[in-house]
């Protein structure tokens, strides 16, 4: 008796039961929320599922999944947690620019080159994103004064590397974020990635409102005329010419403008439908299991609940309002200097959500003039914004990952 009552004691002591507290607690029912949204609700599951369950294993106690490697010289043997070797695709860059070559491949880059001033309106649309880094900056001098009022009120300050980490996901990109995070801001990675897909998936529901109230019932009723017809030659330069140009002035985002245009020749060059194939199916839907499982594992409660969450969350949403303010800003400016011929509506899709973001200036336009197709229009500062955000991260990389 005395034998069995040992066995179930040390069975006890060493299961995750026995190291489970109140942190780990709350991280596994977070784990179970996102599970939720991606499951119940669709809020982007391809990401928010594997996300989701990436929280749950890296807060399940004891497992050593995370374990770093550990090499045995004179056994010529090792150890190494699973999750730790998937982390690595993060931590060298390597999922987000496979995912890229994956949108480029996906993406018609037509609808930009038949309207060029399209690029406005994703450089417009990236105004979140160096907004949310100033106002980051500007947590720990208000946080401070508020500490002194009110000692309970914690002191949080974000460096300017958080704090340009954060002012990514006003891009409305995830890959793009993930990457940011990665080289700027480690320890803040599964909050920004999570918020970043959370207000992506969330699109549909956010930016009507902005847009209803940032455009008059006139401008949104405008139709556009068609677009011309972009020849082949156009559309395969245009992704070497870009990629020449971009990473030369900006050599920080070779990986993801380097990889982006690479899978839109795939597509664009007609020599290489396998390969343009591959890229938009099996090899994205591979690279984003781990990509997603990645970021949960970085999700701890040691680094999850911590103060800097909420205001990340808080500041990721600023970000995404003020990216899309900034591209129907513009196009309401541009509605007025061509005397009406722009419809404002396609600067909301400025943001790099493709092609959601241009999906709802179409949905939006259509509610108000149900002989108004937008979409196509919308898809030029749509795709303009994924280089736009690509440009500020690699930007925000050059100047502060030193």
């Amino acid at each position: 008796m005395e034998f069995f009552t040992r066995v179930i004691s040390a069975i006890a002591s060493g299961s995750g039961f026995a190291a489970l507290d109140v942190k780990t607690i709350i991280m596994l029912f977070i784990a179970c929320v996102l599970l939720y949204m991606g499951i119940g609700k669709g809020y982007e599951p391809l990401l928010m599922v594997p996300i989701g369950f990436g929280v749950l294993l890296a807060n399940l106690p004891i497992t050593g999944l995370f374990a770093e490697p550990v090499y045995d010289a004179a056994t010529h043997s090792g150890t190494v947690g699973f999750m730790w070797v998937l982390y690595q695709g993060v931590q060298y860059a390597i999922y987000p620019s496979i995912i890229f070559m994956g949108i480029g491949a996906m993406t018609d880059f037509g609808p930009l080159l038949a309207n060029p001033t399209s690029l406005l309106l994703g450089a417009a649309a990236q105004l979140g994103i160096f907004a949310a880094f100033l106002m980051a900056l500007c947590v720990g001098p208000i946080t401070s004064a508020l500490n002194g009022m009110l000692p309970f009120i914690p002191i949080i300050t974000f460096t300017p590397a958080d704090a340009a980490a954060i002012g990514v996901i006003g891009g409305a990109d995830g890959p793009t974020a993930i990457l940011t995070a990665s080289k700027l801001a480690v320890e803040l990675l599964p909050a920004i990635a999570i918020a970043a897909y959370s207000y992506m998936a969330l699109i549909p529901m956010i930016q009507p409102p902005l847009m209803k109230a940032l455009t008059t019932k006139e401008a949104r009723q405008v139709k556009m005329s068609q677009l011309r017809t972009v020849s082949k030659a156009e559309k395969i330069i245009f992704p070497i010419a870009v990629t020449i140009f971009v990473v030369l002035l900006i050599p920080d985002t070779a990986p993801l403008i380097g990889m982006l245009m690479l899978g839109n020749l795939f597509r664009e060059s007609g020599v290489t439908e396998r390969l343009s194939d591959t890229a938009q199916n099996a090899l994205i839907n591979i690279v984003t299991i781990p990509l997603g499982l990645s970021v949960g594992f970085k999700a701890s409660a040691d680094q999850f609940l911590k103060g800097e969450t909420l205001f990340i969350i808080v500041l990721g949403l600023t970000a995404f309002l003020l990216s899309t303010a900034g591209g129907l800003i513009l196009g309401n400016v541009m509605y007025a200097v061509t005397g009406g011929k722009v419809n404002p509506l396609i600067g909301s899709a400025g943001v790099s959500a493709v092609p959601m973001a241009a999906r709802v200036a179409q949905n939006v336009g259509q509610k108000e003039n149900p002989s108004n197709f937008l979409l196509m229009h919308a898809m030029g500062p749509n795709v303009a914004g994924v280089i736009g955000s690509a440009c500020a991260a690699g930007f925000m990389i050059k100047v502060f990952g030193g």
